[in-house]
């Protein structure tokens, strides 16, 4: 292996991982580490009744091989050479077990993480970044101010991040439930003993799920998919958003009526963002529109019965208002029947039946029982609103703003259609397809097109315009690239055109310098015109975060999107328009990835203004929103930070901070990107990188429905590649680069101008550096130098071997030196901790992965069965990777 950097320069780096692991594992706090324990053992169990003790056995010698290795005891090469003694089959089992190691860690550190989040709850002081401390932060006046216009609105995406199947998934989750049940308090010995069996039968379930994909999904596949994250998680979690930010407003929450509105939106492209994936046609998005409605009627149904039920309050001491009393008069003029029989199953109850009553016009509503069916939500919330003030007025105002004003909130947010399914479609499809309608020949993809704005129509007559009116054009380069989407609707549907909010998204650094003149070209457009006018002057805009980073590296984008966003925020003021930024980010540090809290406040002065829309992909929908006290944490940290951003007083500071580092921050990214574009547009980068990571074995994990790349065969520029794959492929080799790379360069040339000062201080004081360096920082920890240089040097180019790892070298040296801390990640103590339990594990499935891609890049023949168990040792490896660093694009 070539010799890379200079040895002093290792040595002190291996000696502060060395360092940082030591201290790793001596804060891992004994709840949390008997959780592992118990895990492990019974994961070791299974493998052990399942392969017999030989398996274990080898488990066990490759497990404290790794560790072993990390201490210096033992080298690299002794690790390989272990590995290269077992039969491919045997390999495969040992990766099949830390993988499902990793799922068994990832969920007791999910454990925990809930049980710290319920200690810290006191109740005395209000939990860092929670609603409750933004109020306290701002005053209840302030926030309730910035309610009226607060509104924050995740778009999930089916962008393939999530690595594993869905029925590994589910495995976890029940798993987790008995993992509960095992450490509930109070418990006897033999429940106990039961638990624990239980526990041990679900262990052996997971052991027995395959963990590949056998077919590649579809698009309904991934609606499907998304879905469970709202049966199982948002439905309850979202009205307890609202009710603390009810709390915080010193309401006497849940016996007085809300000033907390239904601030929280939904949106989704899976099943719309057509842009790349043939796969996504107008049958696809009209059959998406129809999954989401069957599952939020369902749920809608449920709580209603469920509420109504609960109802049993007697007319003589609360006695109905005399609307409710006409209104039940009305119904059971028009269903004499079905009222009758609630009457009869609840005498002397009206409000129990009126709820009934709607339970059952909402089951007609899904089953399309038109006689009974409600035509709107806003209906829904009339009569649930009518039974809230007759309760009300009734004196029983806990039961008018408890649970039912859960259920108010429910509709509120959710609707019929649970989330606005939002089109996405590249420009240049526009192009073409205007071209050919106005040349009187229409091809296969034309028609599509058309079809689609028809389906966009047939959604809005079905479940209203907020079911689905934004159009999102992708590489968008003029208005008129917006102007064509308006023009092709008219020649899809003539006057009968859908009502659409077309959104200009911008991802190249050209484009995102350039949108201002977009925005104002878009002005002049009829319908955009028309809009404004109707539509209180609003006004959305893309930024997309994925190609930006792919182009530019992370740090020159991450200013790049800032001053976009500061150009945008002027230009909305100059023009009288209330802008909303909907950010692109994807769920890895080098797509835009990274705490969503702490990005809010990074946001330029004035573009926020109390509305944050951000994209939700992949592993990351999962690990927000798959428990729900985590995705109430994180849509009240989201929160605290969206009404601490919008506030005169923030904007000011960082408006002064961006002023002042301003220049600091162009030279960092000027240098940062003249040292990426370097290495990426070199002559045989990309060839070199297909050698060197497993992105040409990616796709076949089946993440998706999307292809992984534009274009058949290896890639010969990085406009070839997705961005996904690309940080995805970077994260299995333990790189990590586009995270990282190109910022120490950058970091290096202010230094040698100014020195190291003035960068602590726009450490210090700018949001924006302190999130850039924190998040690199995060990408530095995951990155393992000695397990990356084994992957570069399969590719044959010492010269970029000795590139990246320089580079790499640099920045962590000089992140450190910035940050003024000793080690990586010494402010996050959890974090820290999780990476460096994990990286010995990790090191164990690389050096299998790295077995299986050094023979598969092989010059010489690899027989057809061979190839084919190295595929599967490779892919399960892929797999328990992205498990154990917890991110993949």
């Amino acid at each position: 292996m070539p010799a890379i950097a200079n040895e002093q320069a290792e040595r002190s780096a291996q000696a502060a991982q060395q360092a940082e692991r030591s201290s790793a594992v001596t804060e891992m706090p004994e709840e949390l580490r008997a959780d592992v324990r118990l895990l492990g053992e019974l994961l070791g169990q299974v493998i052990a009744e399942y392969g017999g003790d030989d398996l274990l056995a080898d488990v066990e010698r490759l497990r404290k091989a790794v560790i072993a290795a990390r201490r210096g005891e033992i080298s690299g090469d002794e690790v390989t050479a272990l590995v290269a003694e077992w039969p491919i089959d045997r390999a495969v089992q040992i990766a099949r077990a830390f993988t499902c190691y990793f799922h068994l860690v990832n969920l007791a550190e999910e454990h925990f993480r809930i049980r710290t989040l319920r200690v810290r709850d006191t109740g005395k002081e209000p939990l860092p970044d929670s609603i409750a401390q933004a109020v306290q932060e701002l005053g209840e006046e302030r926030v309730a101010e910035l309610v009226e216009g607060l509104r924050l609105h995740p778009v999930l995406t089916a962008h393939p991040t999530e690595a594993r199947r869905r029925a590994v998934v589910t495995a976890i989750q029940r798993i987790s439930g008995r993992l509960t049940d095992y450490n509930s308090p109070g418990r006897g010995a033999a429940e106990r003993a039961e638990t624990r069996r239980r526990l041990l039968e679900e262990i052996d379930l997971l052991w027995r799920t395959a963990q590949l994909r056998s077919t590649k999904l579809n698009p309904l596949d991934e609606v499907r998919t998304a879905m469970a994250a709202f049966d199982e998680t948002l439905f309850r979690a979202v009205p307890m958003v609202y009710r603390s930010l009810d709390a915080a407003l010193g309401v006497d929450t849940g016996a007085r009526a809300p000033k907390a509105r239904a601030f929280i939106r939904y949106g989704s492209w899976i099943g719309g963002d057509r842009d790349g994936n043939p796969n996504v046609t107008a049958r696809v998005t009209r059959d998406a529109i129809l999954i989401q409605a069957e599952h939020v009627l369902i749920a809608l149904e449920n709580a209603a019965q469920r509420i109504g039920r609960t109802l049993t309050l007697n007319a003589g001491q609360t006695p109905p208002s005399p609307e409710l009393r006409a209104a039940l008069a009305a119904a059971e003029d028009h269903h004499p029947e079905l009222v009758s029989e609630m009457a009869t199953r609840s005498p002397r109850e009206p409000h129990r039946q009126w709820l009934l009553f709607v339970a059952a016009r909402v089951a007609a509503t899904r089953q399309r029982g038109l006689d009974l069916a409600y035509r709107s939500p806003e209906e829904l919330l009339a009569d649930l609103r009518l039974v809230q003030t007759s309760l009300a007025g009734a004196g029983a105002a806990r039961q008018a703003y408890g649970e039912l004003q859960h259920l108010i909130w429910q509709v509120e947010t959710f609707g019929f259609h649970l989330a606005e399914l939002e089109v996405r479609q590249h420009s240049q499809v526009h192009a073409e397809a205007l071209a050919e309608i106005q040349a009187g020949r229409t091809s296969e993809r034309t028609e599509e097109v058309l079809a689609t704005i028809r389906t966009v129509a047939w959604i809005q007559e079905r479940f209203g315009v907020t079911a689905a009116s934004r159009y999102v054009v992708s590489f968008t380069r003029s208005a008129d690239d917006i102007a064509a989407v308006y023009e092709l609707a008219r020649h899809a549907l003539g006057d009968r055109a859908p009502t659409l909010d077309v959104v200009p998204l911008f991802e190249s650094g050209a484009d995102l310098a350039n949108a201002p003149a977009v925005l104002t070209g878009m002005l002049d457009i009829p319908a955009v015109r028309d809009r404004l006018a109707t539509g209180e002057r609003r006004l959305e805009v893309m930024l997309g975060y994925s190609d930006s980073a792919k182009e530019l590296g992370p740090a020159a984008a991450t200013l790049k999107l800032y001053e976009a966003q500061e150009a945008l925020a002027a230009w909305a003021v100059v023009h009288d328009v209330r802008l909303t930024l909907f950010h692109g980010r994807g769920g890895a540090l080098g797509r835009g990835g990274g705490p969503a809290n702490r990005a809010v406040l990074a946001q330029a002065p004035g573009s926020v203004g109390g509305r944050f829309k951000v994209t939700e992909q992949g592993e990351v929908i999962f690990a927000r929103y798959g428990h729900d006290a985590i995705a109430r944490r994180h849509m009240e940290q989201v929160t605290s930070a969206v009404l601490l951003a919008s506030t005169p007083s923030a904007e000011a500071r960082t408006a002064k901070a961006a002023a002042r580092f301003r220049g600091v921050a162009r030279q960092v990214a000027s240098a940062s990107e003249k040292a990426y574009r370097a290495l990426t547009e070199a002559p045989g980068f990309p060839e070199w990188f297909s050698l060197v990571s497993p992105l040409e074995e990616i796709g076949s994990l089946r993440l998706g429905s999307r292809p992984a790349r534009r274009g058949l065969g290896a890639p010969r520029s990085l406009d070839d590649l997705r961005a996904i794959p690309w940080v995805f492929a970077w994260a299995q080799t333990r790189v990590n680069l586009p995270g990282w790379y190109g910022l120490g360069s950058g970091l290096a040339a202010v230094i040698d101008e100014i020195g190291l000062d003035e960068l602590r201080a726009a450490y210090r004081e700018w949001p924006l550096l302190a999130s850039l360096l924190d998040n690199v920082e995060m990408s530095l920890a995951k990155t393992d130098r000695d397990i990356a240089a084994r992957y570069l040097a399969l590719g044959g180019r010492d010269d970029f071997v000795r590139q990246v790892l320089a580079e790499y070298d640099l920045t962590r040296r000089l992140v450190l030196e910035v940050t003024g801390h000793t080690r990586l990640l010494e402010n996050r103590r959890v974090l820290s901790r999780a990476v460096q339990l994990r990286d010995p594990y990790v090191d164990a499935l690389s050096h299998l992965q790295l077995r299986a891609l050094s023979r598969l890049r092989a010059d010489h023949e690899v027989s057809e069965e061979e190839r084919e168990r190295l595929s599967t040792l490779l892919l399960l490896s892929v797999n328990g990777v992205a498990a154990g660093l917890q991110n993949t694009g």
